[in-house]
């Protein structure tokens, strides 16, 4: 049974990569021809023995189907929180004003936290 996305954000770069592999019932030999690296290389990755290239982590997301952060970020390190990730799903289906209306109120609020961040900052000069 192929582990949840909770499940798979937990795990390491390698066991995440041989699991989403497994799950699209692909070979390592087929993972490397269609990432265009040496199947020696894909099993160093899965082995934890190597990363991959930038390029080469491009080229794994697309041919897995998933996101570069969904193969190289734990969970909590990269994107909203689960509290958030709801409100920024539904504000994505927002008409194209609402959606404007939305980014100003957030930017707004980011511009309040970084000018308090930055008084806190002074603060301790």
């Amino acid at each position: 049974m192929f582990p949840s996305t909770i499940e798979l954000l937990t795990m390491s770069f390698s066991d995440r990569l041989t699991a989403l592999r497994k799950d699209r019932g692909l070979t390592q030999q087929a993972l490397a021809d269609a990432v265009q690296v040496h199947l020696t290389q894909i099993n160093r990755y899965e082995g934890g023995d190597s990363q991959p290239t930038l390029e080469v982590i491009r080229k794994l997301a697309i041919t897995l189907g998933v996101s570069a952060d969904m193969l190289i970020f734990d969970e909590g390190e990269r994107g909203p929180d689960d509290s958030l990730r709801f409100q920024f799903e539904t504000v994505s289906k927002f008409e194209e004003e609402d959606k404007k209306v939305a980014q100003a109120v957030l930017e707004g609020l980011i511009l309040k936290y970084q000018a308090k961040q930055s008084q806190l900052r002074e603060g301790t000069k």
